[in-house]
């Protein structure tokens, strides 16, 4: 279930392995809206054989570098991923919309494998397999797995509780085509700006920048995702900006939440169904295309006379992940950036800047950042 980056991923995958897959899908269309639109190097290296990778890259923003920097006096600290040329063969993070990854998969796939503007209603499983109703219609399968994000319908079927807390604060997510690199000194593709009292994030892709800002104390998000408002917040830190054109807008809630359990029986669920995390170092989507990797590696092996048991590794390798370092790290970031106290920034900003300018520490942090680290772990796991 679920048509985004996720489940495409998945059912690329195991029609690779000769698997028969379905997928249903709710919206009637792969979306073009631009949701997450960070690819981490090992998310780029699991694609690069088939040719996605270079598709991409033809499509989006190769960002060499990031940064966190403090928006009054421009002192920052910044992160030069070409540190991780030995670990990686892309060693840096790619700005592109995640439609073009889900397009990809989808010219890739055989002509019935999604089914558009077909919602699930309800699931279920037996001994002999699981049962999804479509449009009042049962469907009947081997196995069924829920790509269907945050509110999925799969990770309530399996009993699992969805342990975490929501962050008190709202996310602002303006695209627009303001030229921020004309204005703001020595910018990367990827910067994380501490400003008086707040924070905001400015992210490039080709044509466009997105933009992350953040209600002011006691504004409701009506009005905070107003024109009127965001145009304040943006003349804020920069004057020069004046009324932007604003290309895009939305406005989110942010989770700190992992499923209790990826499985039960036949049913499996992956990326925002099973875990939920803030933006912040842009882990949520590359983490769902590593769950379901690993997963359609081990349902692939099953299928081909592997032991089904197996298949208990999936939540044995994914969800310590998920927990301690794509749910924890995201914490750790919002933590750091939403600090107000100048002194406590100025004692991040200090930290940072001596790991960026040591080679062995930066390339430890990167490692870790970059989810290469975490990814090496969750495949030594049982």
């Amino acid at each position: 279930m679920g048509a985004g980056p996720v489940g495409l991923t998945l059912a690329w995958r195991l029609a690779q392995g000769g698997l028969p897959v379905k997928i249903f899908e709710a919206e009637p269309e792969i979306t073009d809206q631009l949701r997450a639109s960070t690819f981490h190097p090992p998310t780029l290296d699991y694609f690069d054989a088939s040719g996605i990778t270079a598709e991409l890259i033809n499509a989006g923003r190769i960002t060499p570098t990031w940064q966190i920097r403090m928006h009054n006096t421009g002192e920052r600290a910044e992160f030069d991923l070409s540190i991780l040329s030995d670990d990686t063969a892309h060693p840096y993070r790619l700005q592109c919309r995640q439609a073009i990854l889900s397009k990809a998969l989808a010219k890739r796939l055989p002509s019935d494998t999604i089914y558009f503007g077909n919602p699930v209603t309800e699931v279920s499983q037996d001994s002999e397999g699981v049962s999804v109703t479509v449009d009042n219609q049962v469907i009947r399968g081997c196995l069924l797995i829920g790509c269907d994000g945050a509110r999925s319908l799969v990770r309530k079927a399996l009993g699992a509780n969805f342990e975490g807390a929501t962050y008190p604060e709202n996310t602002i997510l303006v695209t627009t085509d303001f030229p921020f690199e004309q204005h703001l000194e020595e910018l990367s593709g990827v910067n994380y700006i501490w400003k008086p009292g707040g924070t905001y994030s400015l992210l490039r892709l080709p044509d466009l920048w997105r933009v992350s800002l953040h209600p002011a104390e006691g504004q409701t998000p009506e009005d905070a995702l107003t024109d009127k408002s965001i145009h304040a917040q943006t003349r804020e830190v920069l004057p020069n900006a004046g009324d932007l054109n604003i290309v895009e807008k939305r406005i989110y809630k942010v989770h700190r939440r992992v499923a209790a359990h990826y499985r039960n029986g036949r049913m499996f669920i992956a990326g925002d169904a099973a875990h939920l995390n803030s933006p912040k170092g842009g882990m949520g989507m590359n983490g769902g295309i590593h769950d379901v990797w690993c997963l359609a590696d081990l349902l692939t092996d099953v299928a081909n006379g592997g032991d089904p048991k197996t298949l208990d590794t999936y939540e044995a390798r994914r969800r310590p992940i998920a927990r301690d370092d794509i749910v924890a790290q995201a914490d750790s970031n919002r933590a750091r950036m939403n600090t107000t106290n100048e002194a406590e920034r100025n004692d991040h900003l200090k930290r940072l800047q001596q790991i960026a300018n040591d080679p062995n520490k930066a390339r430890q942090f990167l490692l870790r950042s970059s989810m290469i680290e975490g990814l090496q772990r969750s495949e030594k796991l049982a």
